[in-house]
């Protein structure tokens, strides 16, 4: 078939290729560009070849192209769209909507196209610019599972307008009663399949799976109304550590902790409406939470093994009074007490002549003070007032953990560790299988099995001690180079300061942070 043909070239199309032969010399590179543009079905696939043939002897043949034909539809190398390049004036091609589609699909559908193709209309089309012709559908990823707990308030006293820190009103002990609900996960969803226009499936990606992180012990699952729900077991104290739920055995004592009670060792939370009388002791696994507004006085030992202690009054120690926390100590005032928490100590108004220990000691910065006695800290001492006008003796010191020592203390206390989580898996394979024939066994038999459950349950209470242990001095090591004293209103003469190995004792009265600067007291 010939395309072209003038005085000097002609154009002919044989079998989809394009030659061109010279019959006259004198025919321009910038000439042939106008016939391209008047031919947009001439494709040039070798300008070298139709430099020579224009360069060349006259007659002879010289394959230059190809010859597209007036429609093309290319699918996408994902294969989700197919896109229609017209290669002639559209008018010439299509000139009945409904005709131009049926033309269309016929062409899409000869090169594979069986899914999502598009009706168009003559404007769609009549620029001639690469149209969509068919879409595919993207795979749709489910959605991810979605976990819910009940939240637990903060553990903080409320700060009043005038800044105060009100220790009175905490909601110290969150107690739930048996099956009671305390989260829920609604689960992931599959993906939807999407498809590409060659009409094949593509697989879509499920939702990513979220676990419920809970103690199996305290708490059970269900599902209820497609969700899966998680319910208290028994009644208890509700505690969230580390984003794990579970629920510790709590009891309530009404009135006092003394004659009528005794001294009280217990597994799980205490709750004390009353006080702790002189000269006795209370011991908990959990919280400790005493409500008496007066506080406490004489009271011979008050410790939490694992969790905070909670005074809602103040402690006259009389010198004989400690309280130890494995995570925080809250209490409005101390006379004459030692605290000492694996955390931090709140203090709402003073410390008088008492020993603190603790990573952090706060007394409020508005107008609290720190009288007398020793306060150590790793991290940071804060209050208004520290010492009197009577230059009592106040010590304000942090400690700084020396690295190397601290590593070999991590390293003996991790074997300890490792033998002792031995040890119990141990004990937990003799007991395992006996489980389901204990109202078998005979009475020796039951008592050896008492026994092992209840050596089991103590080196579990010493392998936490360890592991908070280890905890604590890796926080100090990550926390070391911003330790500070902070004492906002006055530190009176007779305050000795000590941060490392640094120290000074006030001799006028100032205020201020007092800190590490380059290895120097900023005094």
């Amino acid at each position: 078939m010939q395309i072209f043909e003038n005085d000097h070239i002609q154009l002919i199309e044989d079998q989809s290729i394009v030659y061109i032969e010279l019959k006259k010399e004198g025919f321009t590179l910038k000439d042939f560009d106008r016939i391209l543009k008047k031919n947009p079905r001439i494709k040039l696939t070798s300008f070298a070849s139709l430099r020579k043939a224009l360069n060349g002897e006259p007659g002879e043949r010289v394959e230059i192209g190809s010859w597209l034909p007036p429609i093309e539809i290319v699918v996408s190398r994902d294969r989700m769209l197919a896109t229609m390049y017209i290669n002639d004036d559209p008018a010439k091609i299509f000139n009945d909507e409904e005709m131009m589609n049926k033309q269309i699909r016929e062409i899409a559908e000869n090169v594979g196209v069986k899914f999502g193709i598009h009706t168009l209309t003559l404007d769609d089309v009549k620029s001639g610019k690469p149209v969509t012709v068919a879409s595919g559908l993207p795979p749709k990823s489910g959605q991810d599972a979605k976990v819910n707990y009940l939240e637990i308030p903060d553990r903080k006293p409320q700060i009043l307008s005038d800044g105060r820190a009100d220790y009175f009103d905490m909601n110290f002990i969150f107690e739930i009663e048996q099956d009671a609900w305390l989260g829920e996960k609604i689960p992931a969803q599959p993906g939807t399949p999407g498809k590409n226009v060659l009409g094949e499936v593509i697989l879509a990606t499920d939702g990513k799976d979220v676990a419920l992180n809970y103690d199996s012990a305290s708490i059970y699952e269900q599902e209820e109304d497609g969700k899966l729900v998680i319910k208290a077991k028994n009644g208890g104290v509700l505690e969230n550590k580390n984003g794990k739920l579970s629920i510790h055995k709590h009891i309530q004592v009404k009135n006092d902790v003394g004659v009528e009670t005794g001294n009280l060792t217990f597994d799980g939370s205490i709750t004390i409406s009353g006080t702790v009388v002189a000269g006795y002791s209370i011991v908990a696994s959990g919280d400790i939470s005493i409500e008496d507004v007066e506080g406490v006085t004489g009271a011979k030992l008050i410790e939490s093994k694992f969790g905070d202690v909670y005074i809602r009054g103040g402690i006259f120690g009389n010198s004989e009074t400690v309280v130890r926390a494995g995570g925080n100590i809250y209490v409005k005032h101390t006379n004459d007490s030692t605290l000492h928490a694996l955390k931090d100590i709140f203090i709402d108004s003073y410390s008088l002549g008492s020993n603190l220990k603790a990573q952090n000691v706060y007394v409020n910065e508005q107008n609290g003070k720190i009288i007398g006695g020793y306060v150590e800290a790793t991290h940071s001492i804060h209050t208004a007032i520290s010492g009197n006008r009577l230059e009592r003796k106040t010590a304000l010191v942090i400690t700084l953990p020396d690295r190397k020592d601290s590593a070999k203390v991590i390293i003996d206390k991790q074997d300890k560790i490792i033998h002792l989580e031995k040890e119990i898996a141990d004990l937990d394979a003799k007991v395992f299988p006996v489980k389901p024939f204990l109202e078998k066994l005979n009475e020796i038999q039951r008592q050896t099995y008492d026994d092992t459950v209840e050596k089991i349950h103590q080196k579990e209470t010493e392998l936490k001690q360890l592991e908070r242990e280890v905890d604590e001095i890796v926080q100090q090591i990550r926390n070391m180079g911003d330790e500070k004293i902070s004492i906002t209103k006055e530190a009176f003469p007779g305050t000795y300061i000590q941060i490392g190995k640094k120290s000074t004792t006030l001799t006028k009265v100032t205020c201020g942070d007092f800190l590490l600067e380059n290895g120097e007291l900023n005094v």
